[in-house]
């Protein structure tokens, strides 16, 4: 089975402190997605583009409580057995397990490949994202003119081969510098752009609303909350932040200030950025930045953190692959001898380097990352972030709540379903 994403810095630790945990919690959400979010911006409106941020942040928030609930509703059950004898379920619950919980083995299967396809999307967008901002650097150097190596050339020519070699790398605890790192550039990143942000919008002269879109067309506000949806991307980490927390009963409160405080920094780093370059804003916002040595220099370490991270990313693909080689009846299991042996280690190897050669095809063919991230983030995310929450909670706490409970339920429900339906609706138009 595939397992939930993980947060290096969660690994061996017990206990966290509220201060902690907003660290945990900022850290497990915040990724290169902020960098796009001006782009969203520009195609939603300044206006549009901030009640879509703000509603998407809104509805993770309900929806990671609905999760809570969940999992503290079908502790109460197993509490209600123990009484009468039976063995309660040991250790904390997965979001897989909720899955299963609710809606037997069909539910686990459903919940951890959605899980999947998730990580997917976003490992894809990774490499679009590296593949772009490695490109401009080359097209800076050298002057004007288109690049000499095309973002698709990157990820195959450089990104590929250093990513087979990572993909060997089987502990996330070694790489969990590697990921600070990352996070630590992408800061710095955000603070380039917001540094040359304010130079633009001080050179309009007071007015930067000027030219400006409040609402640039009736679905702005869906690109953008699907954008929203996909930056919040540490959705699936909720059950796992909230156990790593020494007073729990805290958890509710510190995650309302860290989602709130990430919301109110998106909405505004992305009306910024989008202010300060109007139209001109591109799908990732540090190919505005003008083309010198500082800002090529932000981009070359951003994109090494980046790729030096890509195994996190990857780590929950590579599991349930290997789960599914290594279970009974599997091919190893039937033409891999003992475990441990020499065939069965090159299988694993080579089925790592394979997954990863997929994505970087993947990735060579999706047109924009901008594009391409609010699709994630309005079909597959919609759907782990806000049907299967609702549903969930539905089947485990519905017959207990109250009508206006349960209303609220299936309208996030019945909204995710639409959200996601738009989203393939959206990605399929423009294809044609």
């Amino acid at each position: 089975m595939a397992a939930e994403p993980k947060v290096p810095l969660l690994e061996g630790r017990s206990g966290a402190t509220p201060a902690q945990t907003i660290g945990n919690i900022v850290v497990s959400i915040v990724g290169t997605g902020v960098l796009g979010l001006p782009y969203a911006f520009r195609t939603a409106g300044w206006l549009a583009g901030a009640l879509g941020v703000a509603g998407a942040g809104a509805a993770t928030f309900y929806c990671m409580l609905l999760l809570l609930d969940c999992r503290d509703k079908l502790r109460e059950q197993e509490a209600e057995v123990e009484e009468h004898g039976h063995q309660p379920r040991c250790g904390n619950y997965t979001y897989g397990d909720l899955g299963e919980k609710c809606f037997g083995r069909f539910g686990r299967c459903f919940t951890e490949a959605t899980i999947i396809l998730s990580q997917t999307g976003g490992t894809v967008a990774y490499l679009v994202f590296i593949g772009q901002n490695v490109s401009s650097v080359f097209a800076a150097e050298g002057g004007h003119g288109p690049s000499p190596l095309s973002p698709a050339a990157v990820v195959l020519a450089l990104l590929l081969p250093v990513q087979a070699a990572l993909s060997f790398i089987r502990s996330l605890s070694s790489l969990a510098h590697f990921s600070i790192l990352a996070d630590a550039c992408t800061v710095l990143a955000v603070a380039t752009v917001v540094k040359q942000d304010a130079q633009l919008l001080a050179a309009r002269g007071g007015q930067p609303f000027a030219g400006r879109s409040a609402v640039a067309g009736p679905w702005g506000v869906a690109f953008a909350c699907g954008f929203a949806v996909f930056c919040f991307e540490g959705f699936c980490m909720t059950l796992a932040l909230e156990a790593s927390m020494s007073d729990r009963s805290r958890f509710r409160s510190v995650l309302l200030q860290a989602i709130a405080g990430v919301t109110v920094v998106y909405v505004c780093f992305g009306a910024c950025g989008y202010l300060a370059y109007g139209d001109a804003t591109k799908d990732i916002i540090t190919l505005n930045l003008p083309s010198n040595w500082s800002t090529a220099a932000v981009k070359v370490v951003l994109c090494v953190a980046l790729a030096l991270t890509f195994p996190i990313m990857m780590h929950p693909i590579h599991e349930i692959v290997e789960a599914r080689l290594l279970a009974p009846g599997g091919w190893l299991r039937k033409h891999g001898g003992g475990g441990g042996c020499a065939l069965e280690r090159a299988a694993l190897h080579a089925s790592r380097v394979a997954v990863v050669a997929a994505l970087s095809a993947a990735a060579c063919f999706v047109p924009a990352f901008g594009s391409f991230a609010s699709f994630v983030g309005s079909t597959v995310c919609a759907l782990l972030s806000f049907v299967l929450p609702a549903l969930f909670h539905l089947r485990v706490a519905g017959a207990g709540a109250g009508a206006a409970r349960r209303a609220v339920d299936w309208g996030v429900l019945l909204f995710g379903l639409a959200f996601a339906a738009h989203g393939l609706y959206a990605a399929v138009a423009r294809r044609h």
